[in-house]
């Protein structure tokens, strides 16, 4: 069982930037991929970016050049630092894990708000 926390959410204003941290229970080099995910009001969870145990990433074509995914295995975490934020970047973002890759995992976190004035 893996517990993911999740935290560095808040309001932002548009063009400004922030970093989400996802902090695991358990070693992230035995976890094959992280990712960060988000929803919106009224719409259905999206990917934004995964990356792998061995540090291989994806992005969705929405933040790709804007966002960037990266893991430090000595603190068992997983970072998502956001630039140019827009306001429909505005949701609430979740921590997964799983033991698989580039496949969406069982463990999620409880979720951090994201909101961007414009």
């Amino acid at each position: 069982q893996v517990q993911l926390v999740e935290s560095g959410g808040g309001l932002v204003q548009a063009g400004g930037s922030l970093r989400l941290s996802c902090a695991a229970s358990e070693a992230t080099l035995r976890i094959a991929t992280m990712g960060w995910y988000r929803q919106a009001p009224g719409k259905q969870r999206e990917l934004v970016a995964r990356i792998t145990r061995d540090g291989s990433t994806n992005y969705a074509d929405s933040v790709k050049g804007r966002f960037t995914i990266s893991r430090d295995n000595a603190k068992n975490t997983v970072y998502l630092q956001m630039t140019s934020l827009k306001a429909e970047d505005t949701a609430v973002y979740y921590c997964n894990a799983g033991p698989l890759y580039w496949t969406t995992g069982g463990y999620w976190g409880q979720g951090t708000q994201v909101t961007v004035s414009s």
